[in-house]
This record gives structure tokens, C-alpha cells and sequence, in this order.
């Protein structure tokens, strides 16, 4: 019973994390920008741009940002945050 109890906490617990949309469209971004540049796999743009690769897949998935990040992540495709944000509502 306890058991049961403690599996149904853990599916609410999943079931309410929803991410931030505006977070989730940034996500969307890097992934278009990825591919649009060649890459077919994060890793491979992670390890050529030099970010941590889990970082990067974390940040495609919309679960973790740092400021840091982005930066070297917009650097890689040598754009600015203003050009980066100008169609993300």
C-alpha cells in the first residue's frame, strides 16, 4: 500500500512539472539553430563549441538554463541576444 502511495506521488509530482513556454520556445530555437548550421546531434555541436554536453541537452530540452550558457551557445552562431530574442515572444 505504502508502495502504491509513494508511485502515485511520483506520477503527480511528473505530471505538475510543466516548463514555462517562453522557456520552452528559447529551447526550440537552439535546436533549429543546431540544425540549420549541420548539425545533426547536440553532442557533436557541444563538444565543437566546447559546452558541456549535458548542459547543451538540458537547454534544448527546456529544464536548465544558465545565462552562461546561452552566451556561448549564441557566440558559437555568432549572433547577439538582441538578434537571438527579436522573434521570441
Amino acid at each position: 500500500m505504502v508502495e502504491n502511495q509513494t508511485i502515485m506521488a511520483k506520477q503527480k509530482k511528473k505530471e505538475e512539472k510543466k516548463y514555462d513556454s517562453r522557456i520552452m520556445r528559447v529551447a526550440d530555437k537552439l535546436e533549429r539553430m543546431r540544425i540549420e548550421k549541420g548539425f545533426t546531434s547536440y553532442e557533436n555541436f557541444a563538444i565543437e563549441y566546447g559546452i558541456s554536453r549535458m548542459q547543451y541537452w538540458r537547454m534544448e530540452k527546456g529544464t536548465n538554463f544558465t545565462f552562461e550558457s546561452l552566451l556561448k551557445i549564441l557566440d558559437a552562431h555568432k549572433i547577439s541576444l538582441g538578434e537571438f530574442f527579436k522573434d521570441i515572444e
